[in-house]
């Protein structure tokens, strides 16, 4: 009979943890909407922004600090976008295992050498890193407590601030790009300096026009203003594609979670049944047993 309250138990603790990652799952769906809608309607933004920069700096020749290409790298900034909160599969570790790859590929001689910074946002990615000694410089913690573009927009200046007085000479963005609700790309990109045949290449509307467009009041007054506001809107967007790509990972991961404990469930129960089979069995021929002997007797 023991063994019988065993099962008992294990089969109550599997339908407790099935009803929890339920819940998790349809919180996780509720986010998920509000989070696509905030992506889908910052995608067209972002994308003309850069349209708009990439037309500017194609053959301008401007000489705007962020347009600068140094003559050799000495030191690097990353910013790596993860998670605050887990229970969403492989969403962190994928993209840190990209970042490392990265790191060991292209990275290798600033990291050994301590010239390989890190700012992470969220606690998963600030917690991975810390814990491989990488040298990690800044933390946002519970970043995704209080989503909004000010906190974004004010880690982008930072990072403009120490390309532009030299502190860095190349800054690199990591994050989720959201393509489904199970399905993310995970992107390591260089966001300074500015890239313009990058951005030209990345411009897929076609021009509405042949004609020559005039500036006001001039092509680097625009551009001083514009490109800081370019790359914030990237960052932006780049962190609300993460948060997106999180609620749908945490959705798949609590789907997958609440059918494996079904499954586990169904095998739990057709134990028990089999127990308690043979426990009734033996009881009957322990009884018969007993009658049998008395009829001798």
């Amino acid at each position: 009979m023991a063994n019988l309250r065993d099962i008992r138990n294990r089969i109550s603790s599997i339908e407790n943890t099935q009803q929890i990652t339920k819940a998790m799952k349809m919180v996780a769906a509720a986010k998920l909407r509000k989070a696509q809608q905030r992506m889908l309607a910052t995608r067209p933004y972002a994308n003309k922004i850069q349209s708009v920069v990439g037309r500017l700096v194609d053959g301008s020749g401007s000489d705007n600090v962020l347009l600068r290409q140094p003559e050799s790298t000495e030191r690097v900034l990353m910013i790596v976008i993860g998670s605050d909160r887990g229970l969403c599969g492989a969403f962190n570790n994928n993209l840190f295992k990209v970042v490392e790859e990265k790191i060991r590929t292209k990275y290798a001689e600033f990291h050994e050498e301590g010239n390989l910074d890190i700012i992470t946002v969220g606690r998963k990615a600030d917690a991975y890193f810390k814990k491989r000694k990488y040298n990690v410089t800044g933390s946002n913690v519970g970043f995704f407590d209080k989503l909004n573009y000010e906190s974004t927009a004010e880690i982008m200046e930072n990072a403009i601030a120490w390309f532009s007085d030299g502190s860095y000479d190349k800054v690199v963005l990591a994050y989720n790009e959201f393509k489904s609700v199970i399905a993310q790309n995970r992107l390591v990109d260089e966001v300074l300096p500015i890239q313009p045949d990058k951005i030209a290449g990345d411009n897929e509307e076609p021009d509405s026009g042949n004609g020559d467009y005039l500036f006001e009041p001039d092509t680097e007054t625009i551009l001083r203003d514009i490109l800081p506001a370019h790359l914030n809107m990237q960052l932006w967007r780049a962190v609300l594609e993460s948060n997106a790509s999180e609620q749908g990972a945490r959705m798949a991961a609590m789907d997958n979670a609440t059918e494996n404990a079904k499954e586990l469930e169904r095998e739990l129960r057709l134990e028990y049944n089999q127990a308690r089979q043979s426990a009734i069995t033996t009881e009957i021929s322990e009884i018969v047993s007993g009658a049998a002997a008395l009829e001798d007797a």
